[in-house]
């Protein structure tokens, strides 16, 4: 009965994790294909630092403190990457538990290896030690690596920086908690009183980051929409702004970023609507038409080119949260 110390608190965290969301930015679906993801490159990292170790004839220690944090690493982040690619993470919250998630399927695959491998020898001090302290870290790191990475992609960075840094610092964490500097009971006391507090600050931020963003953008791009289609475009900063380009491009081409422009616009307040919607406990609205308006951003995007985009972006921030926001859409 006590081996459920060694799987209860991570879940336990994790569920936590998700009810802080009150945006409602994490899908249940991805959710549960990260913790699979977690279970999945468990026992691939299990092989993979096996036949590392026999390869280069490696200690139990050398193994366990310098080689398995950067293959576990490696490849529980590979999912999060993935989802950042692919536009499905948006916030610092939702990335925070994806990469727990990972972390957690990672640490109960490893944890009911050692239930099985060990029998009798999984004491009640080995369970509670790798329930709150090894299983938390795994879960810890992968998010904090995750969180680095999107504060690093909403700041510009280029993606390779942002990922490295996050997947070092990972790495680095998970190497010195292997290194057992300290007791094992205290570390897992350190950890599971300092991680809550790291977490409660960060979704406390990106809340009210959340809020400030959808309170200033919506209801500036709800005037914006408005001027353009009550014909005073020309009238405002931005009017005068997308004249002026008229020197630098085609008439073709200056048509083409103006509809992108406004085509922008109008999905942009739309999924803004539908987060606060999420946020006040209503379902997300879908209309028709929606993705055709995003398959025609999509082709007037490549119509106007890269120095179209480069020349709108005073108007259209087309980073990493405004690209999730869309995606949301579809």
């Amino acid at each position: 009965m006590w081996a459920i110390f060694a799987f209860f608190p991570v879940l336990l965290f994790l569920f936590c994790l998700f009810l802080l969301d009150s945006f409602k930015l994490v899908r249940t679906r991805w959710l549960l294909l990260a913790l699979a993801w977690g279970l999945i490159s468990a026992v691939i990292a299990f092989y993979a630092n096996t036949g590392l170790a026999d390869l280069f004839d490696l200690q139990q220690q050398a193994l366990t403190r310098y080689v398995a944090p950067v293959t576990e690493e490696l490849l529980k982040l590979s999912f999060l990457f993935l989802m950042v690619a692919q536009r499905r993470i948006g916030f610092m919250i939702d990335a925070a538990i994806y990469g727990f998630a990972v972390g957690t399927g990672f640490a109960l695959a490893e944890n009911f290896w050692y239930y099985l491998h060990l029998g009798e020898g999984f004491s009640v001090a080995l369970a509670i030690v790798r329930g709150f302290g090894t299983a938390i870290m795994h879960g810890g790191v992968v998010a904090i690596a995750a969180m680095i990475l999107l504060e690093g992609l909403q700041r510009n960075h280029h993606a390779t920086i942002a990922g490295g840094t996050g997947t070092l610092i990972a790495i680095v964490l998970h190497s010195a908690f292997n290194h057992l500097i300290i007791n094992p009971l205290l570390m897992s006391l350190l950890i599971i009183t300092l991680l809550p507090l790291l977490f409660y600050a960060v979704f406390a931020y990106t809340t009210r980051q959340v809020q400030d963003w959808l309170e200033v953008a919506f209801s500036s791009e709800i005037d914006m929409l408005t001027m353009m289609r009550k014909g005073q475009f020309r009238d405002t900063r931005a009017g005068e702004y997308l004249a002026s380009l008229k020197k630098h491009f085609s008439p073709e081409t200056l048509v083409d970023m103006y509809w992108f422009f406004t085509l922008y616009l109008e999905l942009s307040i739309k999924a803004k609507r539908n987060l606060l919607l999420r946020e006040s406990g209503f379902p997300a609205m879908t209309e028709p038409g929606v993705k055709e308006k995003l398959t025609e951003m999509k082709i007037l995007r490549k119509k106007i080119g890269k120095a179209g985009q480069m020349a709108l972006l005073p108007l259209v921030r087309m980073s990493q949260r405004e690209l999730w926001e869309l995606n949301q859409l579809s």
